[in-house]
């Protein structure tokens, strides 16, 4: 029986064969992802003596979803397409190139084109190579956030539109099934839905997971940006508070914006690429959002281990990032009294 790698680099030929209408070689394939759930596989197509460096993004058939992930993550389907759309806008995204179909049997698939650059946040905060881009990440993150939320939403597919309310019924659901007492997230909820912002007339398309891990930096700076499948329509400043919560800056707690500059930095950058004006007191309810957002996920992370409904470590040791997120939560709302 051929490998799961044997049978991906088979499909992968016939399909990219198909897209560039003539034969194609698959080279050096190997999974970048850890999980069972959307894979990311990088190869090199050759055809007609060009390379073309191309990723497979990828949710195989026979895994299932959580009730999370069928809530709240679009499907590959509906990815390809934001993807197209944000390319076509002039976002710094990856080109999206062709899906798969039913009969090529690998799932929920399709193949964009590779971009260079690294995502790993210790080594783009500290590393020499990258000391020219660390002084332009921020403002390149609010262009280029000003840029999606400027997409122009007839170009996109079918997309959920969240709220704050909604956001705020999903974090409660989440906690509650933990069947515990949470304090500190309850405390922040409830000073969430007190001051929740009144929706936008006009909701923006909304990256969804904006932040320092989920975009690529080569020693230029942000190359593009990557894992678009939280995209939904909403307000724009949920993106904005996003990126600044602590836990994306990855121990640099003095520069807010992803570990890389002041929250005024990305906010003037973004209205200077034709951004609307950012309104401080709604960015720091997202910056509040996000975090309690953040903390609870680690909170069902951990407790799948502990309950045992999956066995990992990786899942265990992320509880500890709960802790971290409530003594976050307790500083935000003392600023936001």
């Amino acid at each position: 029986m051929p490998s799961e790698t044997e049978n991906v680099a088979r499909v992968l030929a016939e399909a990219t064969s198909r897209h560039f209408g003539a034969p194609a070689t698959i080279e050096r394939l190997s999974r970048q992802s850890g999980g069972a759930s959307r894979q990311t596989w990088s190869f090199d197509a050759l055809v007609n003596g060009e390379c073309h460096a191309l990723i497979l993004r990828r949710d195989p058939p026979t895994q299932g979803k959580t009730d999370r992930e069928r809530a709240v993550a679009i499907d590959r389907a509906t990815e390809f397409r934001v993807l197209q759309a944000a390319h076509a806008a002039g976002v710094r995204s990856p080109e999206p190139l062709f899906e798969l179909t039913a009969q090529d049997a690998l799932g929920e698939a399709y193949v964009m084109r590779r971009i260079g650059g690294i995502a790993i946040a210790r080594k783009l905060l500290r590393d020499a190579p990258y000391e020219v881009a660390r002084g332009r990440i921020a403002g390149q993150l609010g262009e280029i956030l000003a840029r999606i939320h400027a997409t122009d939403t007839a170009s996109l597919p079918s997309l959920v539109r969240r709220e704050a309310a909604d956001h705020i019924a999903e974090l409660r659901r989440s906690l509650d099934m933990l069947g515990r007492p949470q304090p500190v997230f309850e405390l922040a909820l409830s000073w969430l839905d007190r001051r929740k912002p009144a929706p936008l007339a006009r909701p923006v398309l909304v990256h969804g997971d904006y932040r320092t891990g989920n975009y690529l930096v080569d020693e230029t700076g942000v190359t593009t940006i990557l894992d678009w499948e939280l995209a939904h329509l909403g307000d724009p400043v949920e993106d904005l508070g996003w990126l600044c919560v602590k836990s994306w800056r990855f121990g640099s707690i003095d520069k807010p914006a992803g570990g890389f500059g002041t929250r005024e930095e990305l906010w003037a950058a973004y209205e200077r690429a034709g951004g609307g004006k950012v309104d401080p007191v709604r960015a720091h309810w997202w910056e509040v959002f996000g975090t309690v957002h953040w903390g609870i996920i680690c909170l069902n992370q951990a407790w799948k281990h502990l309950s045992g409904s999956i066995r990992s470590m990786e899942h265990a040791s992320i509880g500890r990032r709960a802790v971290e997120t409530e003594v976050d939560l307790l500083q935000l709302l003392k600023q936001g009294a």
